[in-house]
């Protein structure tokens, strides 16, 4: 398995491990949140935006980065496949795309939240510390950040 940029037709295959996981992202809980967030994958991935791990035609996991706010946006990885690297490979690939000289955010679960114990230590685990407690879909959340490299 190798992460590569995302393509439009693989849309089908995104949002189907997308309905998977979307109980533990706050705002994919509705069938609006999840339009509303096909239509923005498929802008991710027409600007090459959009990365993810294929097992045959099936996608296994994803990640939404953005440049222009140097943060990671969106990170899933089929439940019967994690702690198989997938999600360290999306997360290197992504964090080679951006801009090391700044400061690389990504909002996740607050310190106690059972969904946030994988996630809190993979970022930990590449560098990133703990920011400001946020609210995103109202939900509580907090901003993590892994602080700029010098050069």
């Amino acid at each position: 398995m190798k992460v590569e940029y995302a393509k439009q037709e693989y849309i089908s295959s995104w949002m189907k491990l997308v309905q998977q996981v979307r109980l533990s992202f706050p705002g994919l809980e509705t069938d609006q949140g999840l339009n509303e967030y096909k239509d923005t994958v498929l802008r991710f991935m027409s600007d090459d935006r959009a990365l993810c791990v294929r097992k045959g035609t099936d996608i296994v996991g994803v990640l939404l980065f953005s440049k222009k706010h140097n943060m990671i946006c969106c990170l899933a990885v089929a439940s019967d496949l994690r702690r198989q690297g997938i999600a360290s490979a999306l997360l290197s690939e992504a964090i080679n795309n951006l801009d090391k000289s700044q400061d690389i955010t990504v909002s996740t679960f607050r310190e106690g939240d059972p969904k946030g114990i994988a996630p809190r230590a993979l970022y930990r685990a590449f560098g990133f510390v703990e920011g400001d407690l946020i609210e995103e879909f109202g939900y509580p959340n907090q901003r993590f950040i892994l602080p700029a490299t010098m050069k």
